[in-house]
């Protein structure tokens, strides 16, 4: 089984504004610190071709419901990458270290209009019996709030 999660960021910027504002870490290190996690390190890399993202974090597991906390512990650690291969368009990768299940998907950027519109597809699966579906509803709900907040984060970002 696997679950999709689509969602949409919005900024009243170009396109080279939204894809210089992902590639800055100070930009990543504000995202991080207003999703209030417990520890987090950013790291990109350039090259010519391309760029690489790595974001680590560390949440805690306070609020999530008893068979989540089973199988994750008091704190969670997620690691997102990101390779962007152009401004318009990177896939992503997340992973919950040592956990079954990942998340893959892409981000891609579109402008219209002076507005640029953030698009993230993910898919996600957890091989764990019984209760799969239910945990990867639960990371789907993780990741939707987190977007929310780097939405607001980088909407902030770009007015400055």
């Amino acid at each position: 089984m696997t679950t999709s999660l689509v969602h949409e960021l919005t900024y009243d910027a170009p396109l080279a504004d939204v894809a210089a504002m992902l590639a800055d870490p100070a930009f990543r290190e504000e995202v991080s610190q207003a999703q209030e996690v417990l520890r987090h390190d950013v790291h990109l890399e350039r090259t010519d071709a391309a760029l690489t993202v790595r974001v680590e974090q560390v949440r805690t597991a306070d609020g999530m419901p008893s068979f989540a906390r089973k199988i994750v512990g008091d704190e969670m650690a997620i690691v997102q990458e990101e390779r962007w291969a152009s401004p318009e368009r990177g896939d992503v990768t997340v992973t919950i270290p040592g956990k079954p299940g990942d998340v893959t998907g892409t981000i891609t950027l579109r402008e219209d209009g002076g507005s640029t519109t953030e698009t993230v597809d993910l898919t996600i699966k957890v091989s764990i019996p019984l209760v799969g579906g239910k945990v990867e509803k639960l990371v789907a709900d993780i990741l939707r709030k987190a977007l929310v907040i780097e939405n607001t984060v980088g909407r902030d970002y770009l007015s400055r």
